[in-house]
């Protein structure tokens, strides 16, 4: 039996200056990305595309939705097998490639995992459920690049 979530997420856009869309360079890519009953994201686009270095970009929360799903499911698999995590890092790195005539596509996103387990807990076996979390994981089952995930773990 299959169940449907569904996920409603605004964004909003308005030009402070007034000058709007006139030409490329006249508008700024800042906009705001929210969910009911949750604080805003400040976004824009890549600085590379005219954003605002100080916001978040679509590539960069792409890569960061990946490492959070990944986390989440190896935490609860963890979790399920008796494996008492302390600490979970990860230095998520995605790479996009820009094509002529405009547009692009992520190439590969790569998983650093680092993780501290409890003394005498089954080492093996949580290096070994990163590849299940991965086969769990809702977003990265869900993008058509490859996803690979290189965890260090250590007690």
């Amino acid at each position: 039996m299959s169940k449907r979530h569904a996920y409603a997420v605004q964004i909003a856009w308005r030009d402070p200056d007034g000058a709007g869309t006139r030409s490329y360079t006249s508008y700024r890519r800042d906009h705001v990305i929210s969910v009911a009953g949750k604080p805003q994201i400040a976004a824009s686009s890549d600085p590379a595309f005219r954003g605002d270095e100080q916001r978040y970009n679509p590539e960069e929360l792409l890569v960061a939705s990946l490492a959070s799903c990944h986390m989440l499911w190896y935490l609860h698999l963890c979790a399920v097998d008796g494996i008492c995590v302390l600490e979970y890092r990860d230095a998520a790195h995605g790479v996009m490639e820009e094509v002529a005539g405009g547009g692009g596509a992520f190439v590969a996103v790569t998983l650093n995992p680092q993780v501290r387990i409890a003394p005498g807990a089954d080492r093996e076996r949580a290096v070994a459920l990163h590849a299940q979390a991965h086969g769990m994981c809702f977003i990265a089952r869900s993008v058509n690049f490859p996803v690979h995930c290189e965890p260090q773990v250590v007690t």
